[in-house]
């Protein structure tokens, strides 16, 4: 088969992903901006620049956060750069606008036909792309390639899940990787993997997000609401659809007692030790979640109800103080992390953090920005997303790894209450975080060179002729 096959089936798609953007639209409205971006069909101008057009692609949310330490790197080494950011989510957009500077540009990523990719590069005419972690696009590549713009992947990643997936469609995927200009990857074993797939490695440099600094707001913010608390805080963070469930079928259940594998697990009480926070991953489900628990019996307190005093000011009627209910009249309430942007105050707020997407067969989450903020994580058995980091996390004795959701519950429930252990692990997130810095360093070096290499030399493009 031949790449006309796959442009001829994403050209068939088109109309499904307008219906597909409509229906999001209408639980996130950025969803319905500017879609006609999404084919290559733009209203914003791109008026003349002295300096070179960096493109970076971050498709959702935590890309544009490891974006954003580059894009300050870049800034210092090219005073004179424009920057292009396209993204994928309305998540990775909202985000976005917070690095724009005046005269940068910002879009959707096209829909990956010939003809929207070229009318993309021809709009923005950018200098140099950098695709953010596990972008590729068959067809994107291509296009940069025959209009002589440089594409790398930086912050590159490629599990063993994705790197099969990639193998079923080799005759797609291996001229895909083959035709970017560079592959920075973050882990030797990701340096394989893609160097399998026939991608030109040239260089394993860490992970940008351990350069990314959490909010100091925030974190302080969340340290001191914590600090005015009686019980502390276990965070189910970014938590994935199944889990939620799973967690409050737990918590409900307040036998004394239950076995497990035929092992007897104490979680008496469970909901009244500690006081539960569940933040979803995806904020569409904010308003399902919170139907979820309220069926299960539990009251919600919701974070856009805190205000400014915190989630403690709320807590002197009885639903919403945990403290003060007793299994045999009324389940406790559990709070909800309904807002975006603000994973530094949960994480401040919160003493230990199960992380979301590991307790289902989903991958994981990265709990890179956790041992940012000093929290503690208990993981479930599914981590293939973020295998490394995980499995760096738990030889440093910043992060443990459980069985399931049972267990998971348990054992933060037991560093919670455990202010020795706690403090062990706290410090041993710090260290974890500080020792895998400097790939943002690493990564501007790199983008430099090859600036260079292609005619941009001290923010100004070199003539050819």
């Amino acid at each position: 088969m031949t790449r006309w096959l796959y442009s001829w089936l994403m050209w068939l798609a088109q109309p499904l992903l307008r219906r597909k953007l409509m229906r999001r639209s209408r639980q996130e409205s950025g969803y319905g901006q500017a879609v006609g971006e999404r084919f290559g069909h733009y209203t914003q101008p791109v008026p003349g620049h002295d300096g070179p057009t960096l493109w970076i692609h971050a498709v959702s949310l935590g890309e544009t956060r490891a974006a954003a330490v580059l894009v300050a790197a870049l800034r210092e080494q090219l005073p004179k750069m424009r920057l292009l950011l396209t993204h994928g989510t309305a998540t990775g957009r909202a985000e976005g606008v917070k690095l724009l500077a005046a005269g940068d540009l910002q879009a959707w990523q096209p829909w990956d036909t010939p003809g929207a990719v070229q009318r993309f590069l021809m709009h923005f005419k950018p200098s140099l792309g950098i695709l953010m972690e596990t972008e590729i696009w068959p067809n994107l590549v291509a296009g940069c390639q025959q209009m002589g713009v440089p594409l790398v992947l930086a912050n590159a990643r490629l599990s063993d899940k994705s790197m099969r997936q990639a193998q079923r469609l080799a005759w797609l995927a291996r001229p895909a990787f083959a035709a970017l200009a560079a592959v920075w990857a973050q882990t030797p074993l990701d340096a394989q993997r893609l160097q399998a797939m026939g991608a030109k490695v040239q260089g394993v440099l860490g992970n940008l997000k351990f350069d990314a600094a959490p909010n100091a707001d925030q974190l302080a913010l969340g340290w001191r609401w914590r600090a005015q608390l009686a019980q502390p805080v276990v965070m189910f963070a970014s938590s994935r659809a199944g889990e939620e469930l799973a967690l409050l079928k737990i918590l409900k259940s307040f036998m004394p007692l239950a076995f497990v594998d035929h092992t007897q697990i104490a979680i008496d009480s469970v909901a009244n030790k500690v006081q539960w926070l569940i933040v979803p991953r995806h904020p569409q489900r904010f308003d399902a979640v919170a139907a979820l628990i309220e069926s299960h019996g539990f009251a919600v307190q919701r974070r856009s109800s805190w205000g400014s005093g915190g989630p403690a000011a709320l807590a002197n009627d009885a639903r919403t103080n945990p403290a003060e209910v007793s299994p045999g009249s009324m389940l406790p309430t559990i709070w909800l992390g309904d807002s975006l942007g603000e994973m530094a105050l949960y994480y401040g707020l919160a003493d230990v953090a199960l992380l979301g997407g590991s307790f289902e067969p989903l991958g994981g989450q990265n709990l890179i920005e956790a041992a940012a903020c000093g929290c503690p994580v208990v993981m479930g058995p599914h981590t293939f997303n973020f295998l490394e980091v995980a499995e760096q996390a738990l030889a440093a004795g910043a992060a443990m790894r459980v069985p399931d959701l049972t267990h998971g519950v348990q054992a933060a429930c037991d560093v919670a209450s455990n202010q020795t252990e706690h403090q062990m692990m706290v410090q041993a997130s710090a260290r974890f975080n500080e020792q895998n810095r400097g790939a943002v360093k690493r990564t501007a070096q790199m983008v430099m060179q090859l600036l260079h290499q292609h005619g941009v030399d001290g923010g100004q493009v070199i003539s050819h002729q």
